[in-house]
């Protein structure tokens, strides 16, 4: 049987494409999932695994490396618990099959690079952080709340107006309303 796993990080995106290219491969079940590729604890992961057979001939199916682990050690570590079981991997993207030798080693070297890219990133955005500290800027997003918007806050709830619908009026959450005015001026 080909198993197939999809992984999306967020409720805000979807995972349309990568069921399709499952079902394209010829997965007879999908299991799919909302979580961070960094968790190394992922339920439905782990129930995807679990319900493939060991020695059957059984294959799991992604449609991209990334999907199943998003370090080098972690993806590692799920490629020797299918080998161990007999189980075949095959990435539709990467176009990886490790039930070839061919296959196996195309395997290594693509997660090797998808690793070092993730340093890449890791390095760059490190690098961002201290540029932006010596400029005087802590890292993160812009601030939402300018001076001009407390006031405007504090003036909408003094005359009555709900935390909520004060928010709204500036273009901020409430939680971003309450992290910028003390209690005393909610």
């Amino acid at each position: 049987m080909r198993i197939g796993y999809a992984r999306i990080s967020t409720g805000h995106q979807i995972h349309d494409g990568q069921i399709a290219s499952l079902e394209a491969a010829g997965c007879d079940k999908i299991f799919s999932e909302i979580a961070s590729g960094a968790k190394r604890d992922r339920p439905v992961l782990a129930k995807a695994l679990n319900y493939l057979r060991p020695n059957s001939g059984d294959m799991l199916v992604v449609y991209k490396l990334d999907r199943v682990a998003r370090s080098l050690p972690h993806l590692i570590e799920i490629m020797d618990h299918l080998k161990q079981n007999g189980v075949a991997f095959h990435s539709v993207t990467e176009a990886i099959d490790t039930s070839t030798s061919s296959g196996r080693l195309l395997f290594h070297i693509c997660a090797s690079i998808a690793e070092f890219e993730r340093g890449l990133i890791r390095e760059r955005t490190q690098a961002g952080l201290k540029a932006a500290k010596a400029k005087g800027r802590i890292g993160g997003r812009p601030r939402s709340m300018t001076e001009d918007k407390v006031n405007a806050v504090r003036e909408l709830l003094a005359a009555g107006t709900t935390a909520k619908d004060a928010a709204a009026a500036v273009g901020v959450s409430v939680p971003t309303l309450y992290r910028w005015l003390p209690s005393s001026a909610r």
